[in-house]
C-alpha cells in the first residue's frame, strides 16, 4: 500500500472516515482480559480484525501499550486483568546508568509479540491501512528514568537526559524498522510526556530525537503519525511540526479549533473526543453531542482535519458509546 497516497486521499475526501485509536475495547468482543490481550499476538490481531469488521474506520490502529518498550530495556511492569500495563520504578538513576544501558535487540520482552501481532493483522485486514502503536523517545526515557526525575533532570542534569535519549532513540529506530517490515502502513508515535515540557525544553529534548526517528523510518509506504495529548501542544506546535511526521494527532487537553490555524493546510491533523470522559464514562447521547460539536468547529474550512479520539480508547469503554461516535460522524456528513 502507498500509505502516502492513502493519506492524501483521506485529506481530499469530502466525507472523511473517522480514525480513532481503538484496540483495547476488543477485549469485550473476545471475552478476554487486558492481561490476556497484551501477552498474545493472536488475540491482538484477532481483536483488530473484529473491530475492523464492525466499524468503517479510515485505518486499523493497534493499542498504545506504553510499557512494552520500557520492558524491553528491563523495567518492571505491573499487569492487571482490567487495566493497561504500567511501569514500576526506574532503572536509570545517573548518567553512568544511561551510559552503561544496553540497547535491547528487537524482540526483547514483548516487542516480538507486538511485531508479530501487526504482521498477522496486516494479513487479516486488507481493506484499510494497519498502524502499530509505539512510544516516543522522551516518553520512553521518562519511563526508564521516572517521570518526575526526567522533568527535573532537564534542568539539573541535561547531559544525563541526552544520554538516555540517544539510547532509546537508537532502539526505537530498529523497532520501527521491524514494524515497517511487517507490511504495516506506519505507526502512531505517542509522545505524551513531552506535552508537560515548556516549548524550549521540548525543542531540546524531544524534537531532534523524534525527527531522527522520522528521517530514519518514514517512506511513502510507511508513515509516522505523531501523537501528543499534553496541554502545551499549541505553544510548542512549531517544534512538533519540524519533526517531519506525516500527520499529527492531539488529545482533548487542547481545543482542536484553536490548534487548526497553526497547522499547514496540506498536513493532516486528528483529534480529539475525550477517551475517558466520553468513550468510557459518557453516554451515547453525550458522545454524539461532543463529536458533532468538534466536527462543527473543525471540519468547515479545514479539509485536513480528521475526527478521532483524543488518545487510546480505554479497555472498559462502552461499545454503545463507540458505536454512537461512528453514528455521529455519519450524521454530520449526511447533513
Amino acid at each position: 500500500m502507498n500509505a502516502k497516497l492513502w493519506l492524501e486521499q483521506l485529506k481530499e475526501s469530502p466525507q472523511k472516515k473517522a480514525l480513532p485509536v481503538l484496540s483495547f475495547p476488543s477485549i469485550s468482543l473476545m471475552g478476554v482480559t487486558v492481561r490476556d490481550l497484551v501477552n498474545s499476538s493472536e488475540l491482538q490481531a484477532k481483536g483488530m480484525k473484529l473491530i475492523a469488521d464492525r466499524l468503517d474506520s479510515a485505518a486499523a490502529v493497534s493499542m498504545m501499550d506504553l510499557s512494552v518498550e520500557a520492558e524491553a530495556f528491563g523495567s518492571e511492569i505491573r499487569f492487571a486483568d482490567d487495566e493497561v500495563p504500567t511501569v514500576i520504578g526506574s532503572i536509570l538513576i545517573s548518567q553512568e546508568d544511561a551510559d552503561a544501558l544496553s540497547i535491547p535487540p528487537v524482540g526483547a520482552g514483548r516487542t516480538g509479540q507486538y511485531i508479530e501481532a501487526i504482521r498477522q493483522a496486516c494479513g487479516l485486514i486488507q481493506d484499510r491501512p494497519v498502524f502499530a502503536g509505539v512510544i516516543g523517545p522522551y516518553s520512553l526515557a521518562g519511563r526508564l528514568m521516572d517521570v518526575t526525575e526526567i522533568m527535573v533532570n532537564c534542568y539539573a542534569d541535561p547531559d544525563f537526559v541526552h544520554a538516555a535519549m540517544k539510547k532509546v532513540t537508537a532502539f526505537l529506530i530498529n523497532y520501527l524498522l521491524a514494524y515497517r517490515d511487517t507490511g504495516a502502513a506506519g505507526v502512531v508515535l505517542a509522545e505524551p510526556l513531552t506535552g508537560l515540557l515548556s516549548p524550549d525544553l521540548a525543542e531540546e529534548f524531544s524534537e531532534p530525537y523524534v525527527k531522527e526517528i522520522v528521517d530514519a523510518v518514514q517512506t511513502d509506504e510507511f508513515l509516522v503519525i505523531y501523537h501528543n495529548c499534553g496541554n502545551n501542544t499549541i505553544q510548542m506546535i512549531d517544534s512538533i511540526l519540524r519533526t517531519g511526521a506525516a500527520a499529527y494527532h492531539f488529545g482533548n487537553a487542547i481545543s482542536m479549533k484553536e490548534m487548526l490555524p497553526h497547522i499547514p493546510d496540506d498536513v493532516v491533523v486528528m483529534g480529539n473526543v475525550d477517551p475517558a470522559g466520553q468513550f468510557k464514562n459518557g453516554t451515547p447521547e453525550s458522545i454524539r453531542e461532543e463529536t458533532l460539536r468538534i466536527m462543527s468547529e473543525c471540519c468547515p474550512g479545514h479539509s485536513n482535519f480528521v475526527i478521532s479520539s483524543g488518545c487510546d480508547i480505554p479497555p472498559a469503554s462502552s461499545w454503545e458509546n463507540i458505536d454512537a461516535f461512528f453514528r455521529a460522524v455519519e450524521e454530520y456528513y449526511q447533513k
